[in-house]
């Protein structure tokens, strides 16, 4: 016998507001622009401009036209009466909405994207056509003398396999295998050797390495073909030979032990160091595309947040490009008029319902994504007023040491906010200040006492520790213990496990690699 059982649950799901302002709230103002202008083109109900601007343009429209003080007032009094909330939170209009909100007629899914697409689908931007780093090695294979179209097809195969920095990390016999498969191309070990040794002739030098040590040498085999000075193939030849027998040495910087293994001075070796120095670990960033060559001068940082110094107040502001004014399309709000209208004279046709759905559909559209951008800026003033208030001795002096401990829960706690929304406005939002552009994340850290009891951050202890290690002696640099007793002496008592914590996070590396010839 089935038995009938009643069960109750309780689900926690984001509305599609929600998921929209999270989304808003992840991007920086840099990207803001470009994602208003995407709802934009998607949305013709929505449009750029304030109710106030578009009533005071009008009006001085009419002036000019010669209209009369009674028909202005009477305009004006309609505006009043029938304004956009007015009409869209209208009883009569969502009842007559709703009874033919399910009608199978209409032409769309409501709430969904165009034309049956997805909202992410229906957003995407076209990709301009530019030339990349593997097609500037593709137009060099015509520089090689190659037997048949085979062996073409083996170089196109090899090149395709060459990373973005540059180096060759597939195996051959991963690379005979691809072309076995994709291009039934029986290929051996000798032919993609063969053709690779020739790739690595191409422009830029090292290009098609399969490791550092082999790019290096690649370089500097390509500079001893380019120079006829005797003193300088000798550098050169030297370089080679530390390179290709002395490598681990190198990298190791066991500089005695290639002075006494080479028989060289301190200064004949420092002069192969410099060499080695100046060539590129990274050979794909030796091509700059033509097209991408005006990028080339650095990314440009958009300011989310402005702090100024107002004779002793700290004063906060939103970059203006975080409020754009947006307003519903005064067009299809009068559409919307019309079919209330004709809905009291009962003169609603099918299609005329069918239209009135799409209309609801984008202005509801338009109305989450105006409100989802006021409440983004509301989100971002809570949050940054919260850190500023919690970090106003930096903001003062803009001594990095006067940074306080601060976590996500602290500024979760003033602001009433969810720990994961602070996360989102922290991790990609920059604020201007008299002492450069911050990062957000910059001003979160953890505690740790000091030995007189007092709270600092962490912060501080990397900036002391980050202080140490760019004054020291390049010739004898300061070990991790070293670095704890200068700390310690200071008044921050230290492992010396979280020292090399703290400079590893600092991207410093050990004592030995961070020694120099002088």
């Amino acid at each position: 016998m089935i038995k009938q059982q009643l069960s109750q649950s309780l689900l926690q799901k984001l509305s599609p507001q929600q998921i929209q302002l999270m989304k808003l709230l992840q991007i920086p103002t840099s990207v803001l622009d470009q994602r208003i202008q995407e709802e934009l083109e998607s949305n013709p109900a929505l449009e750029e401009g304030s109710d106030q601007d578009d009533y005071r343009e009008s009006g001085s429209e009419e002036l000019e036209n010669g209209m009369t003080d009674d028909y202005r007032q009477d305009e004006g009094e309609d505006f009043r009466q029938e304004s956009q909330d007015d009409l869209l939170n209208s009883d009569h209009f969502e009842d007559y909405l709703n009874n033919y909100m399910d009608d199978d007629t209409a032409s769309y899914r409501y709430k969904t994207g165009e034309y049956g697409m997805s909202e992410e689908e229906a957003r995407t931007v076209p990709i301009a056509v530019e030339n990349t780093f593997h097609d500037h090695l593709r137009k060099q294979i015509g520089l090689l003398k190659l037997r048949d179209e085979e062996q073409y097809k083996i170089a196109l195969q090899i090149i395709g396999s060459i990373d973005d920095d540059g180096y060759l990390r597939r195996e051959p016999s991963a690379i005979i295998d691809d072309l076995l498969f994709s291009q039934n191309i029986v290929a051996s070990e000798r032919d993609v050797l063969e053709l690779l040794g020739k790739i690595q002739s191409f422009d830029p030098p090292g290009i098609g390495a399969r490791s550092l040590q082999e790019c290096l040498l690649i370089q500097i085999r390509a500079k001893m073909k380019l120079t006829n000075n005797r003193t300088q193939q000798k550098v050169l030849r030297l370089t080679e030979f530390i390179l290709e027998k002395n490598f681990e040495e190198f990298t190791k910087k066991h500089y005695a032990k290639l002075q006494r293994v080479l028989n060289l001075t301190e200064a004949q070796l420092k002069v192969a160091i410099d060499e080695i120095l100046k060539l590129n670990p990274k050979p794909s960033s030796g091509y700059i595309d033509s097209q991408q060559a005006p990028m080339s001068t650095g990314q440009v940082i958009v300011p989310d947040f402005i702090i100024l110094n107002r004779d002793g107040e700290l004063e906060l502001s939103l970059n203006s490009r975080n409020a754009p004014d947006l307003r519903i399309n005064d067009h299809y709000l009068e559409m919307l008029r019309h079919y209330k209208d004709n809905k009291k004279a009962g003169l609603n046709s099918k299609k005329e319902k069918e239209a009135i759905l799409f209309i609801k559909h984008k202005i509801e559209g338009a109305k989450w994504f105006i409100d989802a951008i006021k409440q983004r800026q509301d989100t971002l003033f809570r949050t940054m007023h919260a850190i500023m208030e919690h970090q106003r001795e930096y903001f003062f002096t803009g001594d990095q040491k006067k940074i306080r401990p601060m976590i996500l829960k602290d500024i979760a706690k003033e602001t009433q906010l969810d720990i994961s929304t602070v996360s989102r406005v922290a991790n990609s939002k920059f604020v201007q200040t008299e002492y450069g552009t911050k990062r957000l994340k910059e001003f979160f850290s953890e505690s740790m006492q000091n030995e007189e009891g007092d709270e600092v951050s962490t912060l501080e202890v990397k900036k002391i520790l980050s202080d140490l290690v760019q004054n020291e002696s390049k010739s004898k640099p300061l070990s991790d213990e070293k670095l704890k007793s200068l700390l310690l002496k200071r008044g921050y008592n230290i492992a010396r496990r979280t020292i090399a914590k703290y400079r590893e996070q600092l991207n410093i590396p050990v004592a030995r690699l961070r020694k120099e010839l002088v």
